[in-house]
């Protein structure tokens, strides 16, 4: 979402004000204090942004944006609708923190991914364009004066009905304190030739005065013969509601069914009871075939949760972390990837800063409880600690190395070095497993130019190597995959680092995992 200073915290913040080409805006501070819950899931790739192996900044002037809403548009396509984007004048940390020169602010976008192999990351084909061939708002917002009209649209849910797609939006009129917001109503659009133009005349509309309204932002998910349309209110601080439509009557806002606790009544939103209790937002929701459950993520307080149901409406399962804010600061979102399969869910996940998305991914079993977490502690080093063994999820050092906190991650703020110009440097961690099984370790890293002899990998207890990969200059950051087997062992040594005999060589590492191959 935007340049506010509610979505991305939820600690006391100042938000100060700047005047762009397109309006007046907020601009907001740094994230709250985070939690401590382990995180389970695994980072696949940054998908938007500098860094990001799409290069949405050099294709689509896309350099700064979030949310990342997926859906299947039925034709072998995951759409994303993203929020409140931003261009070149984009410079970090957070949304809307600009310098000089075109901000091309956008209230959302659209782009378009094929691709099926989402283990590696997830590659965007096309976008919705403009005539100068980058990325324009599909539903555009207003852009007025902070409290007075219509700061921005920003869209919370879509689906695809055949060949039509439905986006679901909200009208933003005030950025509040920190999660807090108002929004004027919640809208659907839709449009017929794959998101290029979207009609919103006489579409449903959950119109707002009061600011209580249940369904300003919405997630959809399908399933016999209706789409199933769950609500919050604006803001972070209430409860979820569920209601239904028949597929084909999803621009008949009298055929709207809400669910009153006991049963579905018709055109009756005042008859809505709250599903899930407060706090939720950022809502996603599908039907999971494999493992026959209802799958809820969402933001709860500071970390993005999992609930899951045997029926649309609940009961709802208690809560599993999925990702921690201890792990990724200023995390919000949590939008599930439409073509998750056989227990693997992949999932959006935004950061105020970098104000950017990332693609990540959890594994369930068919109760749809969370299983192979990644074993890594502080896998993108945000914790910030370190305590000289690297054991008990902490990270050590070998020589001249320690923790960035220069806002030059991969994610976050934070990052893994080592940089000297004689002998090996490296940052390791000592990570408990499992005898005789099999592991896959990831990890993202970086040299400098002069790099000749750097190894990422597992070693055991002892320092004996087993299985790394080499490489020499590693230019952009980019993501290193080492399988390996544990034999014997309980414990391996997951590192990287470089050899620096060769003048004055540095490495930067983010953002690891390690999980049951």
């Amino acid at each position: 979402m935007p340049l506010r200073s509610t979505l991305g915290r939820t600690a006391a913040a100042t938000a100060v004000l700047a005047l762009t080409t397109t309006g007046l805006v907020a601009l907001a501070a740094a994230p709250a204090l985070a939690t401590s819950a382990h995180t389970p899931a695994s980072l696949v790739e940054k998908l938007t942004g500098p860094d990001g192996p799409n290069n949405t900044w050099g294709r689509w002037d896309v350099k700064a944006t979030d949310l990342g809403i997926l859906w299947d548009n039925g034709a072998g396509q995951t759409l994303a609708a993203f929020g409140d984007t931003f261009g070149d004048a984009w410079v970090g940390p957070g949304g809307g923190a600009l310098g000089p020169g075109d901000a091309y602010w956008r209230s959302n976008v659209l782009l378009r991914s094929g691709d099926t192999n989402l283990a590696d990351g997830m590659h965007f084909d096309s976008a919705v364009t403009g005539s100068d061939g980058r990325a324009r708002e599909i539903v555009p917002g207003l852009h007025q004066a902070d409290g007075t009209g219509e700061v921005t649209k920003i869209p919370t849910a879509g689906i695809a009905v055949g060949t039509r797609q439905y986006l679901s939006f909200m009208s933003v009129r005030h950025w509040g304190a920190p999660g807090q917001w108002d929004t004027n109503y919640a809208r659907i659009a839709y449009s017929d030739d794959n998101g290029v133009t979207w009609s919103t005349g006489g579409t449903p509309t959950w119109n707002n005065p009061g600011f209580n309204d249940h369904f300003q932002m919405q997630a959809f998910a399908r399933n016999g013969g209706y789409v199933y349309v769950y609500g919050t209110p604006s803001g972070r601080n209430g409860s979820a509601y569920v209601a239904r439509v028949p597929e084909a009557q999803m621009l008949t806002q009298s055929a709207y069914q809400y669910w009153n606790g006991s049963t579905w009544v018709t055109n009756n939103e005042a008859a809505a009871v709250a599903v899930v209790g407060a706090p939720v937002s950022e809502l996603s929701v599908r039907y999971d075939s494999w493992s026959g459950k209802w799958l809820m993520m969402y933001l709860q307080g500071e970390d993005i949760i999992l609930r899951t149901a045997t029926s649309p409406q609940g009961p709802w399962s208690g809560t599993q972390v999925v990702v921690s804010s201890a792990d990724y600061p200023g995390l919000y979102g949590g939008f599930m990837h439409p073509w998750s399969a056989g227990g693997t869910i992949y999932f959006t996940m935004s950061q105020w800063d970098p104000y950017n998305v990332y693609l990540m991914k959890v594994q369930i079993n068919t109760a749809g409880q969370i299983v192979n977490p990644n074993l890594m502690g502080d896998p993108s080093l945000e914790r910030g600690a370190l305590n000289g063994t690297g054991t008990g999820g902490f990270w050590a050092c070998t020589g001249n190395c320690g923790i960035d906190n220069a806002h030059w991650g991969y994610s976050g703020d934070r990052n893994a070095f080592a940089r000297y110009n004689q002998g090996w440097q490296d940052v390791h961690q000592t990570v408990p497993v499992a005898a005789n099984t099999n592991y896959q370790l990831t990890g993202w890293l970086r040299t400098s130019p002069n790099s000749d002899n750097g190894f990422f990998g597992a070693r055991d207890t002892n320092g004996v190597v087993i299985s790394e990969a080499h490489f020499a200059s590693v230019g952009p950051w980019t993501r290193f995959v080492v399988n390996f087997n544990s034999g014997n062992r309980t414990a391996v040594a997951v590192y990287g680092g470089v050899w620096t005999d060769h003048g004055d060589i540095w490495i930067q590492l983010d953002d690891f995992s390690v999980v049951k191959a």
